[in-house]
């Protein structure tokens, strides 16, 4: 069950969802799912059970009760009201805690994917071929999957140079920022944006020219770092900027050569429809 699939099955389901654009993350209602997976379709019947099982959880000394927020959603009687919610990862814990024949699917789901991962870090092989499948099953090209495989490569390359260059932490995100900011001229939230994408990854969802680019980008830092040898946050955010530069230019050139832009909104799933499209009309 895919964080889509959830969400769509709650949709259905009078649960109040958000997209909350700054932590980048979907909250959940609680009462409302509590209220679905023990059936209830009375709200306060659905609240004063939340109420309980978050009392329950608290003595367990259950740090996700602790950890949930307040949000401002809009009540049965159509004012904006405080009600507890739930991030993805929340919400899971929280479902595992309700004994509903309605909540037992979810659980099967999430006591299968654990599994799977623990048998993926024993081989890692195992990673890349559901990737493989996870890829061909949401439709997408023999070619494209391979263009994908090799971008995490050089991601990986990358990344092991920033580590050894000393960066850490959150300037992962930020340096990847700069070189995504320099070769397309937005940011990774910015593209995302365009793209019409919320927790969805930006690469997933690359034409394959967009891949090649930013594979091209995150190369060519690469190569400069192992010259150069950059040290600290600084120096590394340098040859990031110089790295993207190299596909920005590549990117220039290809744009005057077809005379549209190649940093497009469309999504995976509009691309490849755009494709089947076109093919169909070539026949």
């Amino acid at each position: 069950m895919s964080q889509k699939e959830l969400i769509k099955l709650f949709e259905n389901r009078n649960v109040r969802v958000v997209w909350d654009d700054e932590k980048q993350e979907w909250y959940f209602s609680v009462v409302d799912v509590c209220g679905v997976l023990v059936e209830s379709k009375d709200y306060q019947t659905a609240r004063k059970y939340w109420n309980k099982l978050k009392e329950r959880l608290l003595k367990e000394g259950n740090e996700t009760v602790t950890n949930c927020h307040q949000l401002k959603l809009v009540a049965g009687d159509g004012k904006m009201r405080l009600t507890d919610v739930a991030n993805m990862e929340q919400l899971f814990r929280i479902i595992q805690s309700i004994p509903s024949p309605k909540a037992e699917p979810i659980k099967q789901w999430i006591a299968h994917v654990a599994a799977e991962r623990i048998d993926q870090l024993q081989d890692p092989e195992l990673s890349i071929e559901q990737a493989v499948n996870d890829y061909r099953r949401l439709g997408y090209s023999e070619s494209w999957i391979n263009q994908r495989l090799k971008s995490i490569e050089v991601r990986k390359l990358l990344t092991d140079e920033w580590k050894r260059g000393g960066v850490e932490g959150q300037q992962y995100a930020s340096l990847t920022d700069i070189i995504t900011a320099t070769w397309s001229g937005k940011t990774t939230r910015e593209y995302k944006r365009l793209k019409g994408l919320h927790k969805e990854s930006l690469r997933d969802n690359m034409t394959n020219v967009e891949l090649l680019l930013n594979s091209l980008a995150e190369a060519s830092a690469t190569e400069i770092s192992k010259v150069e040898n950059p040290k600290g946050y600084n120096q590394n955010a340098d040859v990031a900027k110089r790295g993207g530069h190299v596909a920005k230019a590549a990117r220039t050139n290809l744009e005057a050569q077809i005379g549209r832009s190649v940093v497009t909104p469309l999504n995976a799933k509009d691309y490849f429809q755009s494709i089947e499209n076109k093919e169909d009309e070539e026949k």
